[in-house]
């Protein structure tokens, strides 16, 4: 048997530069990063260093000698190896030097020692009982220790110098306490070396430790929160009189700004790096002033940190397992640059009520006296660009500058006039009526293959008509105005459109409205409907030499020939009203094949549109508070950049990278403001207080760099396969979904041949931890390129979510992609408000959890009168229920159809199997664990069948149906239940195995007959349960089981083959039996370097005999096991423990026993 790992995602925990390479500590292994490649920031390579030890430090050879190789010292917990680097070749290598050196003390710090020669290699080894090990690594021997006379464990250590003769040590203790000792200094009389300095100050322990040999300053990070700065001078010189006692050093700092305790600290010549358990990353200046705040990484930590002074680069690992380079700062960052433009000495006459930025460097400005201004962000330059006291105390300004670099503006008044003209030109403008009232909006919108001359104007008034109007310029001038097509809006109190976006296909357009609906409308046939309303009477406003003299004085007035008549107004094809709530929807964009939108109910959208019907695909949030959403913005990467406001703040917000770009307080959102962005720089402007105000910063910054993504913020807890791609390109490639507790769920692609993991999206519906999974296939077909799968996620707060993948993946095509379709949402509260005579019960508790979640296989996909095509669920819950939900996937909602209380305890685990009689209909059976240790099978099917035949189901108040009665019981463990899988050996046979919290593995045998039949009738032996029916048999008999299988915990199990059985543990271990007429044997034994082993997922490798492991809890690892043939299998002689039916069992059955023979496992296997 061979088991490797093909991937790791766990807490990055060490961090290094070598050149422009950066090497991280992930498990045991080291990832090389590089950081100069033309393609970006790729991993070229990975190698497991360290065995089964994680990775805690690198540190590099200090002799600069330039070379094309570096050496690399690696050591975590017990373990040290010396690596040799070599860069010279197009693709680095990393060779180990020697093998892997283990000691008895865990390795807190290690430094290079000197040597008469080079090719020697002495480290000096701090441990964790502060004593230190002179080691000789080639000789793979300890030539000394030394012991401090403080005796305690030690949180952090720190060396100073590199001749042991010179060596110093501070010690960071379990007392608060900074201890100073040499390796040479003087010894008490149990020979333990003498403490030099005792520093104290900190009330808590101190984690992180750093000397700056060149300011002769010592700095400290602790449990308590805080950095200090201590003066401690030159430290290769000896104290003199100095006797252990607390030292008075002089404290030069005390910084709080980590939320958090605070991991580690490092000293520049100019700048203080630390790093919490905040997730913030902060630069301090030696005067105690923040300098910047960097966060990006999810979760609660940033582990790692790295910096290269030489380049401003800083890097952080975090806990998310993501790596970001950030660009140190050369002085305090105080954010963008705000400039008050004091525009009452320029406005002699009114005052700012509307501004819009044209480009970064064109600011125009509307006031309340109908003059328009412009100010060139370059020079500081007003400019008047019109007057009209027609458009004064109300007036809309709409600005867009069209591909041949002229600027059109749009003004609209109270009276339902609209104004166009250019900037260049102004006095050549053309102005008509266009509404009867005042004009509520007015905008502009692009469409695909417009003429670089043409741009597109939308404006609405108090009739609820939307006019759609094509501008045309020649030059610096407007030549020509088209009304293209009238469209009516719903009836509702606010009557205006807000904003208008054009579909790239189909001939379409959607347009979000004041009410907070979405409406899609049709522009196709607009030139035929144009030529049949100038036959009847011209639409056009054109400029020509007849209406010159109007066009001259700026107004054509009704009946004029350039004015006709209302024509006819279309109606939507399709509409979501109230999508985005009362207060309105604020933008549409059209990107990347999809439709998003953006209201003040805080939510951005996805929608797509099928059979010219508007779909609704997701519904997503920011960050917490950010209730105001008011524009999307896609950036060249693809990525999209969520612009809104948090209380009075303008933020503006990476919705793939999950954090603040920018943050502006100007006051909040009910005030005219306008944001615009360069490759080098983005400005944002607003008015405040009857004054403008302009803020500027640079939007080119490297600082928000990322190396490697980040996974999730908090420990996973499921993990569930969802499908196997195949690709010429990359080879195979698995889709896989993981939960986390920090809510959320990930999409990843594993690519096995490489290793690389890429997340695909991100779901993050829920209001709590996401507890378990479940993955089915949808009843919808995809096309050639694409497949859908149906995913249900469900967890705290007895909240259960459903979603449609659509997973596109054309070989040699696009990148692979994942769509993801919100489907359906449940939860139990919500459910209880709405039941009739709900004071008549109790409430359900709102803390109850969905533990597990299987899918029935009821070949769910039929139709009635009262049910569409549709999935069974069935969900274990915390408050002691088994639960029986029904998805129906097309009307795209969850009823909960029937619930027992029968375990009294939380139940943990759930699975399923189904059984088909020849003579009668299917037979659906459940199978619940709990924390009492007993493992419990339904028979379900008579609640699916009158789910299936009945009219009306358990819906809008109504009280669920109850559950059968138990069909069978089994005291399986001594303890909870957190392992259990059920495997069809052929119709009618199945293999059980358990695995609970008392370490144990258990294994079972279920035989089903139908009923009457000779096999039923057989009489029951001690070692076996029956259940019998009018329809069915159902025999369980006790098989093998090992009582110390684990360490500790089993979290996982899974029946491989009639023969071959996996099993996890919260001792990470991934552990292989098989089951033989010995009993379960112990064949192979894999470390995992996921800590706390949450769940185990397996499927079947590309190859025959090979299985694919995936196990999450601090991280994610994907192993690759090799099954070899069975002459070649080697076991151990089993622990069987109270397994009493041993021989019995594995004789060749009679057929009336249910189980199977040496010879069947065999043949089965």
């Amino acid at each position: 048997m061979q088991c490797e790992s093909v991937s790791l995602l766990s807490p990055i925990t060490a961090l290094q530069f070598v050149g422009d390479m950066l090497v991280s500590g992930e498990g045991a292994s080291v990832n090389l990063y590089t950081l100069n490649s033309a393609n970006g920031y790729e991993r070229k390579l990975s190698c497991n260093v360290l065995q089964n030890y994680c990775v805690h430090g690198i540190k590099p050879w200090p002799l600069h000698v330039q070379t094309n190789s570096s050496r690399l010292a690696v050591f975590g917990a017990k373990g040290l190896i010396v690596l040799e680097l070599e860069s010279c070749a197009r693709e680095p290598k990393l060779q180990r030097i020697g093998q892997l050196h283990e000691l008895h003390d865990w390795i807190w710090d290690l430094q290079w020692l000197e040597s008469d020669c080079e090719s020697d290699l002495y480290f000096g080894l701090a441990l964790g009982h502060n004593s230190v090990v002179l080691c000789d690594y080639k000789a793979r021997r300890t030539l000394r220790e030394v012991h401090c006379d403080v005796k305690c464990i030690l949180y952090s250590a720190c060396f100073v110098g590199h001749n042991w003769d010179e060596l110093i040590l501070i010690s960071g203790t379990v007392f608060n306490q900074l201890v100073l000792w040499r390796m040479e200094g003087p010894t008490n009389e149990d020979g333990r070396v003498q403490t030099e300095r005792r520093i104290s100050g900190h009330s808590g322990v101190i984690f992180s430790i750093h000397y700056l040999e060149k300011n002769g300053v010592l700095a400290s990070a602790s449990d308590d929160r805080s950095i200090r700065l201590w003066e401690v001078g030159n430290l290769h010189q000896a104290l003199n009189g100095g006797d252990g006692e607390v030292d008075s050093v002089q404290c030069l700092l005390r910084l709080y700004g980590h939320q958090s305790r605070v991991w580690s600290v490092r000293l520049m010549e100019d700048r203080i790096i630390s790093i919490g358990e905040d997730s913030a990353c902060i630069v301090w200046s030696y005067d105690g002033d923040i300098i910047d705040c960097f966060k990006g990484h999810k979760g609660r930590s940033v582990r790692a940190l790295a910096v290269n002074e030489d380049k401003g680069w800083l890097v952080t690992g975090g806990a998310d397992s993501g790596i970001r380079l950030w660009k140190i700062q050369g002085k305090k960052a105080e954010g963008m640059a705000i400039i008050q433009l004091k525009c009452g000495e320029i406005c002699k006459r009114g005052t700012p009520k509307a501004l819009t930025l044209a480009d970064p460097t064109l600011l125009l400005v509307l006031t309340d006296a109908g003059s328009i201004y412009s100010y060139c962000l370059a020079s500081g330059q007003w400019k008047l660009i019109m007057e009209d006291a027609s458009y004064q105390s109300y007036g809309l300004l709409a600005v867009r500058r069209l591909g041949n670099g002229c600027v059109v503006c749009a003004v609209g008044n109270i009276d339902g006039w609209v104004k166009i003209f250019t900037l260049s030109e102004p006095v050549e403008m053309l102005e008509n009526r266009v509404h009867q009232g005042k004009v509520h909006s007015l905008g502009w919108a692009s469409q695909e293959g417009q003429s670089p001359d043409e741009c597109h104007l939308f404006s609405s008034g108090a009739d609820g008509i939307m006019i759609w109007r094509v501008v045309s310029c020649k030059g610096d001038r407007v030549v020509s105005v088209a009304e293209k097509c009238r469209y009516l809006l719903p009836l509702c109190k606010h009557r205006w459109h807000t904003s208008v976006v054009f579909l790239s296909e189909a001939h379409l357009l959607v347009c979000g409205d004041r009410r907070g609906s979405l409406l899609l409308y049709s522009c196709a046939g607009r030139d035929r409907d144009k030529q049949q309303r100038l036959s009847e009477g011209s639409v056009d406003v054109v400029v020509s030499d007849d209406t010159a003299g109007g066009y001259r004085q700026g107004r054509f007035l009704p009946g004029s020939p350039g004015i006709v008549s209302q024509p006819d107004c279309e109606g939507p094809l399709s509409i979501l009203p109230g999508l985005h709530g009362k207060l309105g929807v604020t933008s549409v964009l059209f990107h990347d094949g999809f439709i998003y939108s953006t209201g003040r109910d805080g939510y951005y959208r996805q929608l797509t549109v099928e059979d010219k019907k508007l779909k609704l695909l997701r519904s997503q949030r920011t960050c917490k508070g950010m209730d105001w959403l008011e524009r999307l913005l896609a950036t060249p990467e693809g990525d999209l950049l969520v612009l809104g406001f948090h209380s009075t703040n303008f933020v503006l917000w990476n919705a793939k990278t999950s954090e603040k770009l920018l943050c502006i307080p100007c006051g909040g959102g009910h005030r005219s403001w306008s944001y615009c962005n360069s490759p080098t720089n983005e400005f944002f402007a607003y008015i405040k207080s009857g004054d403008i105000f302009i803020c500027q910063g640079n939007s080119g910054d490297c600082s928000r760099t990322v190396i490697k993504e980040c996974m999730h913020g908090r420990e996973l807890t499921c993990v569930r396969f969802v499908k196997r791609l195949e690709s010429s390109a990359a080879g195979p490639i698995s889709i896989m979904a993981t939960g986390s507790e920090d809510t959320t769920v990930n999409i990843l692609a594993v690519y096995e041949s490489s290793g690389h993991v890429s997340k695909l999206t991100t779901v993050d519906d829920h209001i709590s931890s996401v507890r378990t999974i479940a993955v089915t296939g949808s009843c919808r077909a995809g096309n050639g390129d694409s497949s859908s799968s149906v995913l249900f996620s469900a967890g705290g707060r007895a909240e259960l979510q459903s979603y449609c993948l659509l997973i596109r993946h054309v070989d040699g095509g696009a990148p692979l992609s994942c769509q993801v379709e919100h489907l359906a949402s449940h939860r139990l509260a919500e459910d209880w408000e709405h039941k009739k005579n709900r004071h008549r019960m109790l409430k359900m508790d709102p803390e109850t959890r969905y533990m597990s979640i299987v899918v029935v296989d009821t070949e769910a996909n039929f139709r009635t009168a009262s049910i569409s095509l549709c999935h069974f669920l069935a969900a274990a819950c915390s408050d002691g229920s088994v639960r029986l939900f029904l998805v129906d996937e097309c009307k795209r909602k969850i009823i909960l159809l029937a619930e027992s209380f029968y375990h009294q305890r939380c139940v943990l685990k759930l699975q399923t199997f189904t059984f088909q009689p020849t003579t009668r209909g299917r037979r659906v059976f459940l199978c619940s664990a709990a924390t009492d240790g007993r493992i419990v099978f339904w028979d379900i099917s008579g609640t699916i069948e009158k789910a299936k035949m009945a009219t009306t189901l358990p819906e809008g108040g109504c009280r669920p149906w109850v559950l059968e009665v138990p069909c069978l019981v089994l005291n399986a463990h001594q303890c909870g239940v957190n392992g259990l899988h059920i495997r069809c050996l052929d119709p009618g046979r199945y293999l059980l195995a358990s695995g609970g919290d008392d370490n144990a593995v258990r294994v079972w045998t279920i035989a089903v007959r139908a009923a009457g039949s000779e096999d039923s009738a057989a009489s029951v032996e001690a070692s076996e349960e029956q259940y019998v029916d009018a329809g069915v048999s159902v025999r369980v008999t006790e098989g093998p089981r090992v009582d110390s299988a684990h360490a500790a915990h089993v979290t996982g199990v899974k029946v491989l083959s009639p023969r071959l059985l996996a099993s996890v543990s919260i001792d990470q271990r991934l552990t292989h039996w098989e089951l033989s007429d010995r009993g379960l044997c112990f064949l192979d034994s894999t470390c995992c370097h996921v800590a706390d082993v949450a769940d185990m997922e397996n499927w079947k490798g590309a190859n025959s005999g090979t299985h694919l492991y995936a196990l999450c809890g601090h991280g994610l690892q994907i192993l690759r096991y090799q099954q070899v043939e069975k002459n070649s299998l080697t076991t151990q002689t089993p622990n069987t423990g109270d397994w009493k039916q041993k021989e019995k069992l594995m004789e060749t059955p009679s057929s009336s026993d249910g189980m199977y023979g040496e010879t069947e496992l065999e043949s089965l296997f």
